[in-house]
């Protein structure tokens, strides 16, 4: 089933969960257990083939970036991207004893003569980071700035703002006002380092290759370290996460409270409407934000808000027609399995943001390290994947957490 065909089939499952909402809806009553029971399944497997086209595209657009496809640069470009590539095939298949002199002078090497670090070319690197920001959706959001001088990124920040402009007259300026403050937070990449463990075999006999066999790990392990750290990291020697309250990154300020049970959403009109607290929090957040905003839940708290209704009992969640995605309340949303997956009282259970206004630092060099004896006697290879990065939230405005509180009204 080509691409197209996915997305017809996605857009047919929306609309039959579409009419089993909306025939609910037109008789005033909630959806019947049966009719939930089915409406879960529609979505579960409209989810699965979101994962099916995502897989799909990825790989046309793997294809469509091979070496042998590239425009040709010339002669030298051409041949050093070649030599390179081949470098790191015969790197990871037999350490640096199976690279001739020349393959061996393409990468920059460290000290050690065999289990030595090695700097992997643009091209590898290039690959590696477009994986990790397929696995990690944050990073296709974020604002991400490559350090490759300086140690580390600093931005701008308008601590204290000046007074509004004064009414004068024609030759007046208006009174002295001296309470502008800048100040600046400092992103500096930190190391972040995974171990993967390959066999020999599959190695030798791999039809992806050896480069992608152990890229494409090497891009799922830091994926998850480098997602844990987006949303809850504390800033110390790793990134700030988005639902670590702090002065520095998102306070307690933009909290808005969601009517929950506990275990749940409420959904009555005497405890209130959790769908109230969702469009509280729509509109918490300044409208410029509202074009490029997203909702970022688990996958087990949007199970529960695909089944809100707000006070006018309308679903506050809708599914896309065709390309166009689900919205909740007309915005797009962003699953993370890193998110918050639990209703507690005073659990973060989701947020909504402009995630442009995250940044994230990387160090451009990426470096693998091959471990040739440890584990020889499982006939597997070892390697070390070391990189450098950091993020944090940098305007507390584009966000808004939302928070479980069971006793509002």
């Amino acid at each position: 089933m080509n691409i197209r065909e996915l997305k017809h089939k996605r857009s047919k499952l929306g609309s039959q969960a579409r009419a089993i909402m909306e025939e609910a809806q037109a008789a005033g009553r909630r959806m019947t257990p049966e009719e939930e029971t089915k409406f879960d399944r529609l979505m579960d497997d409209r989810d699965a083939l979101d994962q099916d086209i995502e897989r799909a595209e990825r790989l046309l657009d793997d294809d469509a970036h091979r070496v042998d496809d590239l425009p040709d640069d010339g002669p030298t470009g051409r041949q050093t991207e070649e030599l390179a590539s081949q470098a790191v095939r015969a790197y990871f298949l037999g350490g640096r004893a199976n690279m001739t002199p020349e393959q061996a002078r393409t990468l920059v090497a460290g000290n050690d003569p065999e289990g030595g670090f090695l700097v992997m070319p643009e091209q590898f690197v290039n690959r590696l980071i477009q994986a990790v920001d397929d696995a990690v959706p944050l990073r296709g959001l974020a604002t991400v700035n490559r350090v490759t001088m300086a140690e580390s990124l600093g931005v701008p920040t308008l601590d204290t703002d000046l007074d509004d402009a004064e009414w004068t007259s024609e030759v007046g300026t208006g009174s002295q006002d001296d309470s502008l403050r800048l100040g600046k937070r400092e992103l500096r990449p930190h190391p972040l380092a995974k171990r993967v463990k390959i066999s020999r075999t599959l190695l030798r006999k791999a039809t992806m290759g050896p480069e992608a066999l152990v890229r494409e790990r090497m891009a799922y392990r830091h994926a998850v370290a480098m997602e844990k750290a987006y949303m809850t990291g504390d800033g110390n020697q790793k990134p700030l996460g988005l639902f670590t309250a702090s002065a520095d990154g998102i306070p307690t300020t933009r909290d808005v409270d969601v009517n929950t049970s506990g275990t749940g959403f409420v959904h009555n009109a005497t405890d209130g409407y959790a769908g109230d607290g969702l469009i509280a929090a729509k509109y918490t957040l300044k409208p410029q934000y509202h074009s490029r905003a997203r909702w970022l839940f688990h996958r087990l708290i949007l199970a529960e808000v695909r089944k809100l209704k707000d006070a006018d009992d309308q679903y506050v969640w809708k599914p896309g027609l065709g390309d166009r995605p689900d919205t909740i309340l007309e915005i797009p949303y962003i699953l993370s399995e890193f998110a918050p997956s639990t209703m507690a009282d005073d659990d973060y259970i989701g947020m909504l943001g402009d995630f442009s206004h995250y940044w994230i630092a990387d160090a451009l060099s990426f470096e693998v390290q091959r471990l040739v004896e440890l584990y020889a006697e499982a006939n597997q290879v070892g390697f070390i994947g070391r990189a450098e990065t950091d993020g944090m939230p940098v305007l507390a405005e584009a966000f808004v957490r939302l928070q479980s509180n069971d006793t509002v009204a």
